[in-house]
C-alpha cells in the first residue's frame, strides 16, 4: 500500500481502477467518503429512518468491496446511486415480507421426527437446486440469481450488469428452462 492517507486527489475513475487492480481499501474509502453524504441522503429518502439509513450505508460499503471489483463501472456516482436505491428497495421488500404472529403452544408441532424429515427433504432439494444452478452458464446463473434471489427487475439487471434487456430476458428464460429440466432429473418438479 502506498500510504494510509486517503488518495483524495485522484478522479473517481482513477480510484475505481486502482481499487479494481489492487483491492487496497484506501482507494475504495476515498470513493466512499466522497459520496457518503449523497449515499446517506438516498438511503434516508427510501428508508425514511436515519438509523436504518446508516445501517444501509454500512451494508452498501460491504457490497462495494465485492461488486466494484466484479463489475465494470464507467460513472461511479451514478452506479453508486443505483446500487443504493436497489439495496434500499430490497430492504423495504424484505421488511414487508416479515410478518410475525403469536402462536399458541398447543398448536406447535412438537414431534422432532416430523421436523427432521422435513428438514432433510428441504436440504436435499436445496442441494439439488444448487447443483443445477452451478450447471448453468455463468450468464444464465447470474441472471437467475439477480432476478429470483435478489428480486431485481430486467431493467435493474441491465443497469447493474450492462447486459441488454432482451439478452437478460433470454438468459432468465433459458436458465429457468434448464433448471426445470435439471430438477426433473432428480424428480423435484
Amino acid at each position: 500500500m502506498e500510504n494510509l492517507r486517503l488518495p483524495t486527489n485522484l478522479s473517481d475513475s482513477e480510484l475505481v481502477q486502482r481499487y479494481r487492480n489492487t483491492g487496497e481499501q484506501p482507494y475504495l474509502a476515498a470513493l466512499y467518503q466522497r459520496y457518503a453524504g449523497q449515499l446517506f441522503g438516498v438511503c434516508v429518502k427510501y428508508l425514511t429512518d436515519s438509523d436504518a439509513a446508516q445501517d444501509a450505508c454500512a451494508d452498501i460499503y460491504e457490497e462495494l468491496v465485492i461488486k466494484l471489483r466484479k463489475y465494470e463501472v464507467d460513472t461511479f456516482s451514478g452506479w453508486l446511486h443505483t446500487l443504493a436505491k436497489n439495496h434500499c428497495l430490497q430492504k423495504l421488500r424484505q421488511s414487508k415480507k416479515t410478518t410475525t404472529y403469536q402462536i399458541q403452544e398447543q398448536f406447535v408441532q412438537s414431534e422432532p421426527a416430523w421436523h427432521l424429515e422435513d428438514v432433510i427433504l428441504k436440504e436435499t432439494h436445496l442441494t439439488q437446486l444448487q447443483n443445477c444452478l452451478d450447471g448453468l452458464t455463468a450468464d444464465q446463473k447470474l441472471a437467475i440469481e439477480l432476478f429470483y434471489l435478489q428480486q431485481k427487475s430486467y431493467n435493474e439487471i441491465e443497469t447493474q450488469t450492462g447486459i441488454p434487456w432482451n439478452t437478460v430476458r433470454s438468459f432468465i428464460q433459458n436458465g429457468r428452462r434448464n433448471l426445470k429440466n435439471c430438477m426433473e432429473k432428480f424428480g423435484n418438479v
